[in-house]
């Protein structure tokens, strides 16, 4: 059973990276040799805690997909593009800025692939208005989607897998990611500030373009503008509340998309349709299973036995391992999408977790994994897997999404061209995470 479940786990991964067949259907099948081989039971992967797929996980990704589904219907997302970049006053580096900032923000409360895509098509107008290139600042918009989605519960897939596995909540994640999220975003656009600052300039008639625009038009429905507005506000709230009141952050979500299709009065099959449910829920699911086989297999168990021989993890402090893991998400997840990676990484954790501070603290589940000794390296997990998908153009699907774009536009982004950007922001945005791990929980000890 070891060697079958690794030779699957193995296997997925590779044909994954290659992108030679869709990922989703790789995992699907992967999913399905391991329950086919009898390495996991049906019950094991659909009732097992800890062996099978989080519901959590699941029906928190789909219910903030059917919110955001339902608000693009609005036109508020182009409303605020094109009012931004007004309020940029028609200046290039002005623009990019605020898109940055605006993209980071909207990834950090809803899905990031639904933000570039909503946001892609208005930057390539505005661009057109300026006559100027748009691929500085489509690729400055899938890396800021990437590094906003890193500051909250909900920002990211990675994040709510991580949470789900340890048992944190929405606030934790406000506390102790944000701060690292803001540093980072002031760091880097000062950087792209001396970069594009000179280099990107246009005369006056293009300014006046800009200002020429009417973004009122661009809000479709009113109403539903009201209503979904509403019900997502009150559902950040109850994310924020949810330790408070008792919920799972799915039960909060669930509850705002069941509300707004009720009160929207929008067609529930064409929002399912339209809401890419099926591809992150369907691949979310089948590699939770292909994970779980390897739990059960003994596969996990000895790759934590590894990571303790290498980072002497003890009881008092997990520092080497800490600083080592950073590094190692941020780079495997710029090669690897960071899902799988955040799901093979998850039960190791807890898996270590147990070895070390269990037999010390008494302690065993979400108590033992929120343990102070252990939270540094959750957060470490946190922020490699989420900014290291900006290293590449398949680092994350904001990433391919976007190159998908501009080549449909006319405006090719090669591999080359998009690691020339993301790779040193990679790079840079780690090593602010780990000096912001190391001075917050080493030095201060917050």
């Amino acid at each position: 059973m070891f060697w079958i479940a690794t030779a699957i786990f193995v296997a997925a991964y590779v044909v994954i990276v290659s992108e030679k067949i869709n990922k989703t259907k790789v995992a699907l099948f992967g999913a399905a040799l391991t329950l086919a081989t009898k390495v996991l039971t049906q019950h094991d992967a659909f009732h097992d805690v800890d062996l099978g797929v989080d519901w959590n996980v699941i029906f928190l990704l789909i219910s903030m997909m059917i919110m955001v589904n339902i608000m693009t219907k609005t036109g508020v997302f182009q409303y605020v593009a094109v009012k931004s970049a007004k309020i940029g006053r028609g200046e290039p580096f002005a623009i990019m800025a605020i898109f940055a900032v605006v993209t980071a923000i909207a990834s950090a409360f809803l899905d990031n692939v639904t933000t570039v895509l909503l946001l892609a098509p208005v930057t390539l107008l505005v661009a057109k208005e300026l006559e100027i290139d748009p691929v500085p600042y489509l690729i400055t918009e899938a890396l800021a989607s990437n590094i906003g989605g890193t500051a909250t519960l909900i920002g990211d897939p990675p994040n709510i897998m991580i949470a789900s596995k340890a048992g944190l909540d929405f606030m934790d994640f406000i506390i102790h990611l944000t701060p690292a999220i803001i540093v980072v975003m002031a760091a880097w656009m000062l950087v792209w500030k001396v970069i594009f600052g000179k280099r990107l300039t246009v005369g006056a008639a293009q300014k006046a373009r800009i200002l020429a625009m009417d973004e009122r038009v661009l809000i479709r429905d009113p109403a539903l503008l009201k209503k979904s507005g509403a019900v997502l506000g009150l559902t950040i709230l109850g994310f924020t509340l949810h330790g408070f009141l008792g919920f799972e952050p799915a039960t909060i979500a669930l509850l705002g998309a069941a509300t707004l299709l009720l009160i929207s009065g929008e067609d529930p099959q064409k929002i399912f349709d339209g809401s890419g449910m099926a591809h992150p829920s369907s691949f979310s699911s089948a590699i939770l299973i292909i994970i779980g086989g390897t739990v059960k297999a003994g596969l996990i168990e000895v790759l934590s036995q590894k990571v303790i021989a290498l980072t002497n993890p003890t009881k008092d402090s997990m520092f080497m391992l800490s600083m080592v893991m950073v590094w190692f998400s941020g780079i495997a997840s710029a090669i690897v999408d960071n899902i799988p990676f955040v799901a093979t990484m998850n039960p190791l954790l807890a898996e270590l977790a147990e070895k070390v501070l269990g037999p010390a603290t008494g302690l065993t589940g979400p108590a033992l994994y929120t343990h102070p000794t252990m939270l540094p390296v959750w957060w470490s997990l946190a922020l490699g897997a989420c900014l290291g998908g900006n290293g590449t153009a398949i680092g994350a699907s904001a990433n391919v999404i976007v190159v998908g774009l501009s080549e449909k536009a006319g405006h090719k982004i090669t591999f080359g061209r998009f690691f020339k950007y993301g790779a040193p922001v990679t790079l840079g945005t780690i090593a602010i995470s780990m000096g912001y791990i190391y001075l917050r929980y080493y030095v201060l000890g917050w």
